[in-house]
């Protein structure tokens, strides 16, 4: 596949989106650069460039001066910033954006931060718009910011993906473009391939290394010791992405081996060598070079994961960060280099999930922590492959692997005709990601207010769920089970639906996926098992007469919010329980005998 004909499935795929919606009775709110905006910051969480962004288009003007936004990520402990600027030409050829225009639209990005970040932009915004929550995030927490970075996302392509940094109030800025080629490089390609580090550009020399080569193995062998500085700059670039294949996330640093990291880097920077365990991390590819002594080194490796040791490094960033007398320039850190070989994706991905898995040792390791691999994840992308629509005609895909859905439109979608008898039969709204499931679930399960703390975290409150309490869904999953939870999607969709479109945009100001997952609690909570699941999945939809009952329901959450917190932004209020506890006990009227859906 070329870069120009991507360009023309992504713009088919934004396309059936928009129609999906129009069907929905959505209208034509939002535009189509909104909508494209949606689509590259779901590729963006998905490739773990940064935690799961928010659309929230904003514009405005100081003087003569312009400032604009389309979305932005604000990490979960508000250390790391990312704000989203669109450039969009909509057109059905790829356009080239020059650097000049892809700078200019960055620079719209930098003066809202620059702005934010002074306490000037406050009286220019609605208080009920959304990015209100953002300001006051940035002038609040703008100390504890160490990590910024403007993108702009375009459907063009631009020369130059990432450029010069750009200071505001004495911090860093970095700026990069989001492009079509770009977009492609993730698709086709590994999104892996972004994480790279050149040892002679980042420490002016290869790195001395021993290196084990094996023609008969599926994998070459590296050890050395990485620069501490190196790790932090790492870390700092690229986050969480770099642990993408590890089995945990930083665990604080109260744990007795993350103390002991913290208290070498202090007290016994120069012994950090001798007492630490070191890292293992795997890579795609690796460069070797003779150093000045004539000894071997790595010059640069490429698509890098830490599989093991994600404690030493996210410990040494954090410690670093939160203590400036730190010295990282006598810190060494054993390291084992795993470089992968062959082409099938499969088996590579295999090895990296072994070694993971048996490579951690210094910390207690759940074996659950490995989410997508767990039976639940296997299972329910089984049953989504397996199950047809009632129609025969049409199905749901579970995306337990991120970027799924994209690898299965590229290999089987290989002509226009085929792509589109792909997205007939399962077209972008029946795409389901782990987090989505999780939503889902967790508002059916009457925790809306988990559901408001994002993705991740609602994801991972999920887990942990079934981890204490197994018995909430069926082991092994079965047909019904993913019938009636479709039936939940559906009915969460079409509350979404009704509450986002244009002339509803009066009414419900803000806070869409809040008001329809407190919406679906109150349906649980109301009608429980009263309500016929196996029906709405019959049918793929629901009732006209069930779904007025829903924006009845829908206009008293809403009314509920602006009463317990008038003038609040409903993606905080939204986290507390007890404004679930507010919210249910509401009155909610209800008519039996008009609703085919509630069994008498």
């Amino acid at each position: 596949m070329s870069l120009e004909e991507f360009h023309r499935n992504f713009r088919s795929d934004l396309q059936t989106i928009i129609a999906e919606r129009i069907d929905a009775g959505e209208g034509p709110f939002p535009s189509d650069e909104l909508v494209f905006a949606e689509m590259v910051l779901e590729h963006i969480t998905e490739t773990g460039i940064c935690e799961a962004p928010t659309v929230c288009h904003w514009n405005g003007k100081i003087g003569n001066a312009k400032l604009r936004i389309t979305g932005y990520a604000l990490s979960s402990d508000e250390t790391a910033l990312d704000l989203f600027v669109t450039h969009y030409f909509g057109t059905e050829e790829l356009n080239d954006l020059r650097d000049s225009d892809a700078s200019a639209t960055a620079s719209e990005g930098v003066r809202f931060l620059f702005r934010a970040a002074s306490g000037n932009l406050d009286a220019r915004i609605d208080p009920t718009h959304p990015v209100r929550d953002l300001v006051a995030n940035i002038r609040s927490r703008w100390g504890d910011i160490d990590r910024l970075r403007v993108f702009v996302i375009t459907d063009g392509k631009t020369k130059t993906k990432r450029f010069s940094n750009k200071e505001v109030h004495q911090k860093m800025v970095a700026i990069e473009a989001m492009d079509m080629e770009r977009l492609f490089r993730h698709t086709v390609g590994k999104p892996r391939d972004e994480l790279a580090v050149s040892f002679v550009q980042s420490i002016g020399r290869p790195l001395p290394c021993v290196h084990v080569p094996d023609p008969d193995a599926d994998y070459e062998y590296a050890l050395t010791a990485i620069p501490g500085q190196v790790i932090r700059d790492l870390y700092l670039r690229f986050g969480t992405r770099l642990l993408e294949a590890n089995v945990r996330t930083f665990l604080g640093a109260k744990r007795a081996v993350n103390k002991g990291i913290v208290e070498t880097l202090r007290k016994e920077p120069e012994h950090f060598l001798a007492f630490n365990n070191g890292l293992v991390l795997v890579c795609d590819e690796a460069i070797f070079e003779r150093t000045d002594d004539g000894n071997l080194g790595i010059s640069l490796i490429k698509g890098l994961q830490i599989v093991n040791g994600g404690q030493t490094t996210s410990s040494i960033y954090f410690a670093s960060r939160e203590d400036r007398t730190i010295d990282l320039s006598h810190v060494m850190v054993p390291a084992k280099i795993i470089i992968l070989k062959g082409s099938d994706d499969d088996k590579r991905e295999h090895l990296i999930s072994n070694v993971s898995r048996y490579a951690n040792s210094q910390n207690t390791v759940k074996m659950s922590d490995l989410s997508a691999n767990r039976p639940f994840h296997v299972q329910l992308e089984k049953l989504a492959n397996d199950t047809w629509c009632p129609d025969g005609a049409t199905r749901w895909f579970y995306e337990r692997a991120a970027g799924a859905y994209n690898v299965m439109l590229l290999k089987e979608g290989t002509t226009k005709a085929k792509r589109q008898r792909l997205q007939e039969m399962i077209g972008p709204r029946r795409k389901l990601t782990k987090n989505d499931i999780a939503k889902y679930h967790e508002a059916w399960r009457e925790k809306p207010f988990n559901v408001a703390l994002g993705g991740e975290k609602n994801f991972a409150a999920f887990m942990s769920t079934l981890d204490n309490e197994p018995d909430i869904v069926p082991n092994p999953l079965d047909a019904r089970w993913y019938r009636t939870m479709i039936a939940k999607v559906i009915l969460f969709k079409a509350i979404e639906s009704m509450i986002k479109t244009k002339d509803a945009k009066a009414i419900f100001r803000q806070g869409y996926v809040n008001i329809a997952s407190y919406v679906v609690a109150v349906v649980a909570n109301r009608l429980g098992d009263r309500l016929d699941l196996e029906q709405i999945w019959r049918n793929q939809n629901i009732s006209p007469d069930l779904r007025d009952l829903l924006w009845d329901w829908a206009m008293k959450v809403n009314g509920e919010f602006n009463r317990i917190a008038p003038g609040q932004q409903f993606s905080e209020v939204a986290k507390r329980a007890d404004t679930w506890s507010k919210v249910r006990s509401a009155d909610y009227p209800l008519h039996y005998k008009s609703i085919n859906e509630i069994k008498q």
